[in-house]
Formats: structure tokens, sequence, C-alpha cells
């Protein structure tokens, strides 16, 4: 148990190591139960259980140290629609009543494309990217796009635009990663890296990571646009009942007040909501 634990930290060594850090809690939890039940001595009973609850509070108490939203520039709005669903009233809805300045899409399929066009009057800037069969990605704004800014890495899930705000222009990215080890997320990732260290100035990114917070493919994306992982670290799909978090934002240099899961409204992925703020020019 110890070695796979160890082993979910080698993500930059291997991405089998991206894999298995999905199961750092679980792990972790193992750990502390199983060496706190057997008959080793007492220091090493209490040293590895110590060492099982020091994984669990970098998992979970990060999660309860939220800022809640005060004072925000900002409202991101961040979904896996699921391609298999068609247009749902209550996310549209939802996404209306968020007064959302961008949203960020994966698998925007052909059975439920009709939201751009349903979002159109409160976001009318859009930018649409074919992605897998599963569907494309897209990134929706309320303000008007940079010229010559839209992006598209289609072979890798990435659509990206540079919009003018009223601080100035700002990227907006949505992302769809492939699964970790044995799939293809590693070497989409060494792809897309040198496409984000291409963005200049502020970058707001999100999307379905197909990874953990603490994995090294949210780390790898992070450094690469230059900012910093904002939240949420809370579950955002169930697999086989399992809780997992892997739809992120990620921004540069902005900050967040409050990331919130919601509902799924229809699809197998909470949505995730975003309050950002962003330093003021002087």
């Amino acid at each position: 148990l110890l070695g796979l634990l160890v082993f979910s930290y080698a993500g930059a060594l291997h991405p089998a190591g991206d894999s298995f850090a999905v199961f750092r809690l679980p792990l972790s939890c193992a750990i502390f139960l199983f060496v706190w039940g057997t008959k080793f001595r007492k220091w090493m009973r209490f040293g590895v259980a110590f060492l099982g609850l020091i994984q669990v509070g970098q998992v979970i108490v990060p999660t309860f140290l939220q800022p809640i939203a005060s004072d925000y520039d900002f409202v991101l709005y961040q979904q896996n629609l699921l391609f298999s669903r068609g247009e749902r009233e209550e996310w549209l809805a939802a996404v209306g009543a968020s007064r959302a300045d961008f949203v960020t899409l994966q698998e925007v399929s052909g059975q439920n494309r009709m939201v751009l066009d349903a979002l159109s009057n409160q976001l009318p800037t859009q930018h649409y990217c074919d992605f897998a069969s599963v569907g494309g990605v897209a990134v929706l704004s309320k303000f008007p796009v940079v010229e010559g800014t839209k992006t598209c890495a289609s072979e890798d899930g990435l659509a990206a635009m540079q919009v003018l705000t009223d601080f100035g222009p700002i990227w907006v990215v949505s992302l769809h990663l492939h699964w970790p080890w044995p799939f293809g997320q590693a070497t989409q990732i060494e792809r897309l890296v040198p496409k984000l260290e291409d963005f200049d100035g502020p970058v707001f990114l999100a999307g379905d990571f197909n990874a953990v917070a603490w994995s090294h493919a949210v780390a790898s994306i992070s450094d690469a646009i230059g900012g910093g992982y904002i939240g949420p670290r809370a579950p955002t799909i169930h697999i086989k009942g399992v809780p997992i978090g892997i739809d992120h934002v990620l921004t540069t240099p902005a900050y967040a007040q409050e990331v919130i899961v919601m509902p799924k409204y229809g699809s197998d992925h909470h949505g995730v909501r975003a309050y950002l703020t962003r330093p003021r020019p002087n």
C-alpha cells in the first residue's frame, strides 16, 4: 500500500503515477486502518498511521479552505455537457442565473450543440472546435473577441480565444484531456504545453482534465499558463459510484473568490461556477 501511495506522486516520471493519484485518498485511508489494526510495534503503527492521516489531510483540508465570494469581477461557468444528452432547460436557466461572463464546454455534440444558440444573447462571442467522437470543445463570452486570436487544437481538445474585457484582454480556454495512462493524456499534454505557453497575458482555463487536482497533469497545465490551481477539489463525477474531482479551473493572474460545484443537470459531470477577481490596472 505504501508503495502504491508513493507511486501516486510519480506522475512526472511515468504517466501511470497520475492514474494511481486518483486513488490517493482511499490508499491513505487503507494504510491508516490496516496499520492501526496490526500488531506491529507501537512506534511503527503510530508513524505509518500518521503518514496516512497526512495524506488524507492534503486531499481533504483544502476543500474546506475555499474562500467565500465577496467582491469579484468575473463569473466563469464550466461544464462537460455529456455528448448524448439534448438541451436541458434547467441547465440553461442555471447559466443564465449565474450571470456568467464566460462559459467553457466539453462534449459539445450534434445532440446538445443547440445550447450555443440558446446562449447567444447572453454570450454572443462563441468559438467551437472539433475534438473526439464524444464531441468538441467551446468557449463562450459576453465580451468581444480580439481579432485573429481564435485558436483550435482539435487533435488535443483545446478551444481558446482572447477577449477584450473592461480590464484588458484575457485568454479564455476550454480543455478536454484524455484519460491518464494507459490512455494518451501524457502525449496530449506534451503537445498542448507549447501552445499554452504562447498565450500572453491573463488566462482563464477550465475543463474536464480527467485527472485529479494533485496530479502531475494538472500541475503541467498550470505551469504552462504561468498560473495556479483555484478549484474545486470536491468531486465532480461519480465513476461506478466512486466520487472523483476531475473538472478544474486554472487562472493567471486572477484569483478565485469562490468556486462552487453545481448540479449535473442531466450530464454525468457536475458543473463548476467560479467567481474571479483580477488586479485592476494602475
